[in-house]
């Protein structure tokens, strides 16, 4: 029982505990649409796409989580703007804008010779480094996000089943989506850095995919993936205390295992409950 209760006796332990159970329940609000809508590559693009905004932060002494927002809501400006051009597909603007911020976030770090360290903790996040004002943030990003799910549940469902019928429900659509954008964009910037830009779609897909299979809603989804979510940084900080490995990544490849298990079990359940065939009868 030591083995399972010594590391979180320690404070930082804590803190990190606390704080990957808050951005599991943000994630898991957001994550469930972008399984559903089948989104993860803008999910990928946009975590990409805050480079910018945090290297101008750290170059100029700022805040780096304003400078992850301010890249965020260009990326969502961005893919909205770019959306409603029919003459380019939603995929390719959104890998210009994934190659384009990338590349300038890049340049930005390479006028300088002191952001190896930043960098390093942009891409693959500090667990163990959250600080108490770091949950209070994440409490009220997690508010945030059950006011915007819980406003935009019927335009969101309708958007991601029938964007056809949600226009003619008047729902506004395009809206919804620009709204759907700013979640998935907070539920990022509120991950990144916990777990890296790299790692941050470990919570943010892996844990709603784990869960599609055994829920009957989308609030049953939402649920089970932050307690997925939650399962997996428990046990992602308890093995990186006994291993030694990074805890961030840690938690990550844990949650993307407990995806591959619960599709195995639910492939499993499927066959076990298939009728099995009748044997024919032999003729006399």
């Amino acid at each position: 029982m030591e083995w399972l209760t010594a590391p979180f006796e320690v404070t930082f332990v804590q803190r990190a505990l606390w704080g990957g159970m808050l951005v599991s329940a943000i994630c898991a609000l957001a994550g469930t649409w972008v399984v559903l809508r089948g989104m993860a590559f803008l999910g990928d693009a946009m975590s990409h796409g805050l480079l910018p905004g945090v290297a101008l932060a750290a170059l100029f002494g700022g805040n780096l989580l304003v400078g992850a927002m301010a890249s965020a809501a260009v990326m969502t400006a961005g893919v909205t703007a770019l959306g409603r051009t029919r003459r380019l597909s939603q995929d390719t603007g959104i890998g210009l804008l994934f190659v384009g911020m990338l590349s300038l976030g890049v340049i930005i770090v390479s006028r300088s010779q002191s952001f190896a360290v930043d960098l390093t903790g942009f891409l693959f996040g500090d667990v163990l480094a959250v600080r108490q004002q770091d949950l209070f943030l994440l409490g009220a990003a997690l508010c945030a996000a059950l006011v915007v799910s819980v406003l935009g549940h019927r335009a969101f469902l309708a958007l991601a089943f029938d964007p056809r019928k949600a226009q003619t429900l008047g729902l506004r659509p395009r809206l919804a989506h620009a709204v759907l954008l700013g979640l998935l964009g907070l539920a990022i910037v509120a991950s990144f850095h916990i777990v890296g830009t790299l790692l941050v779609l470990g919570l943010l897909i892996a844990p709603p995919a784990a869960a599609l299979p055994w829920a009957r809603s989308v609030h049953g989804v939402m649920v089970r993936a932050a307690l997925l979510g939650a399962a997996a940084t428990f046990g992602g900080l308890l093995l990186s205390w006994h291993l030694g490995t990074a805890a961030g990544a840690t938690v990550s490849a844990l949650a993307v295992s407990l995806f591959f298990l619960s599709h195995m079990a639910s492939g499993l359940r499927h066959r076990a409950a298939r009728p099995s065939p009748v044997p024919a009868l032999e003729a006399n």
